[in-house]
């Protein structure tokens, strides 16, 4: 059976009666019932109950009712949307159409419903219908609105859009960062039509004729000066000049601008410091004296620039506050990093290091503001360091605050597995572990004990000192004349292997030395000889350069008889007993350092190298080894102690070296 059709006129006479009684009873059900009887879509009877709506609203209104009906319609309104009866923007219509129709005075009032239910706007059935007809409400309020005499009106309703919108709504953010320009200060710019000068002469022309004059003779109105600081027109014209570079802060970036901000800033400033305000008590005595009666509170939408008005601005501590705090806030943006700056925003080394004392001067001139100076300081610092982190949030972009939450993902339950058998782990009566494989079973069992086969001496692979050096000790021999450029420690593969060898495996490798080497096979030339002289000599013997020499200057009979038995004196001197002269030397290294030919500079790096004094004397010791070379015998190390006059300890470590012998 289709539905019947749709009567316009008669539904919605039915409607305006029902909704008549549905206000008068402030319940809903009586306009439900009228709704699911009628016949027609759901469109058709939706439209018609809103024009219903806006019919007894305007009747209200023509009859100049009380804002208390205008309510119950709204409110009966929103039940109505919420039973799904009539469209989400009929209380939106509504409340424009009150609004536009009533004096301020009144719309205060019904704006503070809109306030109460601002939960009920944000809800999912209303937000997406009704928040462009907020805005636009709101928007038409305030161009209505005075912002010097409705100043908290203002307020609360940009208070109420703050609250309504989401934090990353982009229409409220200025993401351009945008100026407001029409925010214009206007003072007297005329210097011929300024009353500072004619005060100041009529002043000095009554002192210069002594004439006196009586209180209230003048009928001059204007209150009496209180500021210690001569005011003329030029600081008045400086001062508040400087509302036009608060005003557009781009104006700094241009030379000219700059100039005329820095020269007014300058005068300004040394205003304020040159007069101090009274001590706290005082200003707080006057702030009671000041203070409205009753509840009441005191609002300054915009500066006062009258002239006469001047001297006592200048004392006003809340006057000189807001003044600062307008150079902290320009200081802010001129520094900070703002996404939609243009490039030549860019500010020289000078200005940034004016600016960084200005800031600082600003400050303390805040701390010495009463009341609560230092207080009231630290809580501007602090929300402007705040606002550096809401500045960094807009360069990126407004990213939402609202993080998701990431899909939860179920845990796969593990699946239970059978046991394995006993003799799989080797636990059976052959105790052989099972590795699925013949061969791999082999190789495992082979040794049970996984540590004991990585300490096996099969495993063994790092060779020892004797074979790795052994070609290199070859091609040291000179008898051997190898070529400088064809031994074997100038390849840097094996000086790399040498290094990891010699640090596994020789002490030398650790021990500490003043020779400077100035390249790989340079050191590994001198630890191969060092290596030649411990590891055990070879079939035939290895002749050095010096011994050569000494072959040339003496007899071959006598040099062999001295090889086969060698005196102990001609012997070098080894590592075992550079630790034993050391200990005995002790402190007594400083005054031998000379007889051993060492610079100043060396004795200075042994001290700072360390404190201990065997130490010292040790490495007194490995640096004269070092550079001596084969001539680092016993005998010359004697001969040495004697020199320096250290006879006794000559004839301890002569018997020492006997007993190591």
């Amino acid at each position: 059976m289709s539905p019947g059709v749709f009567q316009f006129n008669e539904a919605r006479q039915k409607f305006s009666v029902c909704t008549k009684e549905a206000v008068k009873s402030k319940n809903v059900k009586p306009l439900t019932l009228v709704f699911s009887q009628l016949s027609g879509g759901e469109t058709e009877k939706k439209t018609t109950l809103d024009q219903a709506f806006r019919g007894i609203l305007e009747e209200k209104i023509l009859e100049q009712g009380e804002f208390e009906e205008f309510l119950s319609i709204i409110s009966l309104s929103i039940n109505g949307v919420t039973e799904g009866i009539c469209s989400a923007t009929t209380p939106f219509i509504l409340l424009g159409d009150v609004l536009d129709c009533l004096p301020l005075d009144q719309c205060d009032r019904i704006f503070t419903f809109v306030e109460k239910n601002v939960g009920t706007w944000k809800s999912a059935t209303f937000y997406s219908a009704g928040k462009n007809y907020l805005l636009r409400m709101c928007n038409d309020l305030l161009r209505r609105l005075s912002k010097s005499q409705n100043t908290v009106f203002c307020g609360r309703i940009q208070l109420f859009l703050a609250r309504l919108f989401p934090l990353s709504e982009k229409s409220g953010l200025n993401l351009q960062s945008q100026f407001n320009l029409e925010n214009i200060t206007v003072f007297n710019t005329n210097e011929q039509d300024s009353t500072l000068g004619l005060k100041n002469l009529q002043h000095t022309e009554d002192k210069e004729d002594g004439m006196e004059v009586e209180e209230g003779e003048t009928g001059d109105e204007e209150p009496p000066s209180t500021c210690s600081v001569p005011i003329d027109y030029n600081l008045y014209r400086k001062f508040w000049s400087l509302q036009d570079f608060f005003r557009n802060p781009l104006q700094c970036y241009e030379k000219i601008f700059w100039k005329t901000f820095l020269k007014h800033s300058d005068e300004v400033l040394d205003v304020f410091r040159s007069y101090k305000l009274d001590d706290m008590q005082a200003s707080k005595k006057k702030q009671e004296e000041l203070k409205p009666p009753g509840d009441a509170h005191v609002y300054f939408a915009k500066f006062l620039t009258s002239e006469k008005l001047m001297d006592l601005q200048l004392n006003d501590s809340n006057f000189r506050r807001h003044i600062l705090l307008q150079y902290l806030i320009l200081f802010q943006y001129l520094k900070g990093q703002v996404k939609f700056k243009s490039s030549y925003c860019v500010l020289t080394d000078e200005q940034s290091l004016w600016i960084e004392d200005t800031t600082k001067a600003v400050y303390q001139l805040l701390k010495e503001t009463p009341p609560d100076g230092d207080k009231f300081s630290r809580m501007v610092e602090h929300i402007l360091h705040s606002e550096d982190n809401w500045i960094a949030w807009k360069n990126e972009g407004c990213p939402s605050f609202v993080k998701e939450r990431p899909p939860e993902s179920k845990i796969p339950k593990p699946a239970r597995k059978r046991p394995a058998p006993e003799e799989f782990f080797g636990r059976g009566p052959n105790k052989k572990v099972l590795m699925g494989n013949e061969e791999l079973t082999r190789l495992w069992n082979l040794c049970p004990d996984n540590m004991e086969a990585c300490k096996s001496e099969s495993r063994e692979f790092m060779p020892s000192l004797e074979e790795f050096f052994d070609d290199a000790i070859e091609q040291a021999d000179p008898e051997n004349m190898v070529e400088e450029e064809y031994k074997v420690v100038n390849n840097s593969n094996y000086g790399w292997r040498a290094l990891r060898l010699l640090a596994r495996r020789s002490p030398h490798f650790f021990q500490p030395t003043n020779q400077q080497f100035k390249s790989l096979p340079e050191y590994l030339d001198n630890m191969v000889i060092k290596l030649a002289k411990e590891l055990p000599p070879p079939s035939e013997e290895i002749k050095t350069a010096d011994d050569e020499d000494e072959e040339e200057d003496n007899d071959d009979a006598l040099l062999k008889e001295s090889n086969e038995s060698p005196d102990l004196h001609t012997r070098l001197v080894t590592g075992e007993q550079i630790d034993i002269f050391a200990s005995k030397l002790g402190e007594q290294w400083k005054v031998l350092a000379p007889h051993f030919e060492m610079k100043e500079s060396d004795i200075c790096a042994i001290e700072s190298d360390s404190e201990d004094m065997k130490m010292r004397a040790k490495l007194l010791l490995v640096a004269w080894h070092d550079r001596e070379g084969l001539q680092a015998t016993v005998e010359n190390f004697l001969s040495v102690l004697i020199d320096a006059g250290l006879n006794e300890l000559a004839e301890t470590l002569t018997n020492e070296a006997d007993s190591i012998s």
